[in-house]
Formats: structure tokens, sequence, C-alpha cells
């Protein structure tokens, strides 16, 4: 029944007029207005609904949309170029940049997070 679908993911954030400059003007995606939120389409058709909550909402405490790139580095220092700080996490081996590289590819790709206006969390990875 579902496999035809056109199904997407969403998540909240308490200031949509935030989230669409943060989605639009820092990290330079196509949006469009979706039921009150803000709607992402990417390239490979996936769809994200960004809805509001207003203060209901609580921030993800998981990644809740991650952006494979080839080149890691050059996609970091893109981000930080425009405002973006990356996050810090206790106990993970994270390098000037914040990336987190794993000894092989058999222990995840490299990685690093950053949060939106909202304080949900988005990674940038290795593919």
């Amino acid at each position: 029944m579902f496999r035809d679908s056109p199904a997407f993911s969403g998540y909240s954030v308490d200031d949509v007029d935030a989230a669409k400059r943060f989605y639009r003007d820092t990290l330079g995606l196509e949006i469009e207005d979706a039921m009150g939120g803000v709607g992402l389409t990417f390239k490979n058709g996936h769809r994200v609904f960004i809805y509001p909550k207003g203060e209901a909402h609580q921030p993800a405490t998981f990644t809740v949309l991650d952006f494979p790139v080839d080149d890691i580095n050059a996609a970091v220092d893109w981000l930080t170029s425009r405002g973006v700080t990356m996050e810090r996490y206790e106990g993970m081996d994270q390098d000037e940049r914040g990336i987190s590289r794993p000894p092989s590819p058999d222990y995840g790709p490299e990685i690093c997070w950053f949060k939106d206006p909202a304080g949900n969390i988005i990674a940038v990875l290795k593919q």
C-alpha cells in the first residue's frame, strides 16, 4: 500500500520565518511555503516538511537531516563562512573543523553536525 506513496519526512521549528531564512539564505536551498511551514525538495526527490510548533517545539536530540557531500572540508569551510557553527560532542574525536574522522570506513563516514535556528541537528557527511 505505501510502496508507491510519495512519502516525506518532517520536523518542527519554533519560528517558521527564521527557518525560511536559514534554509534559504544560509544553506542556499530552494524553499517553498507549504501548509503553514517550509517545504524542501532535494535533487533526489526527497521532500522535507518543516512545520511550526511555536513554544511547544522541542529540538530534536538526533540528526533530522543529512547532507552527503564529496568534499566535507569544503562543505564545512563554506558553512562556517556563512556563520554556521559546528557542534562539538563530548567523547567524540573531532578535528579543528568539528569533523569526526573515524579510523576506517568500517566505523562510519567522516561527519560533523550543526543546528538550525530551532536547535534541530543537521549533519554533513562524506559520501
